[in-house]
């Protein structure tokens, strides 16, 4: 199985079955997922906003980890345990906007794997959100 069939695959076992935290990126639209990247995009719907009505900081960061972790899986199938993340928050993204996140794996070693994500509006390309992670694999 190729690496983006693959990708594919545990997207859809992991999010859109799920009854787990997970199922929150439900309406996250998987773009492509091959070579140690993952692009997805999403229309920012009032589940995912907070009391101001824009991307709520939280559902930003659960962004970062999982569609990371999904382009780390693509460069090798690795069970991975997330060890740091920092998200920086540069622009709101508000009800309605469509948004792009593209993510990639920069490296992986032996026991760790350093990932970056950038999000930004669809249309216009303003960031909203750079994040890296950083996450422990068993290979």
């Amino acid at each position: 199985m190729n690496s983006s069939k693959a990708a594919s695959e545990i997207w859809k076992t992991l999010v859109m079955g799920s009854k787990r935290f997970d199922r929150v990126l439900g309406k996250v639209k998987i773009i492509s997922a091959r070579d140690g990247k993952c692009t997805a995009e999403m229309t920012v719907e009032e589940e995912h906003t907070n009391r101001n009505g824009t991307l709520h900081g939280g559902y930003t960061a659960i962004i970062v980890d999982v569609i990371t972790s999904l382009a780390l899986y693509t460069s090798k199938p690795v069970v991975g345990v997330s060890v740091n993340m920092h998200i920086s928050y540069l622009k709101a993204a508000s009800l309605g906007d469509q948004i792009l996140i593209e993510a990639k794996t920069n490296k992986l070693g032996r026991t760790l794997a350093f990932l970056d994500v950038v999000i930004k509006k669809k249309e216009g390309g303003d960031l909203i959100a750079t994040g890296s992670h950083t996450t422990f694999v068993r290979c």
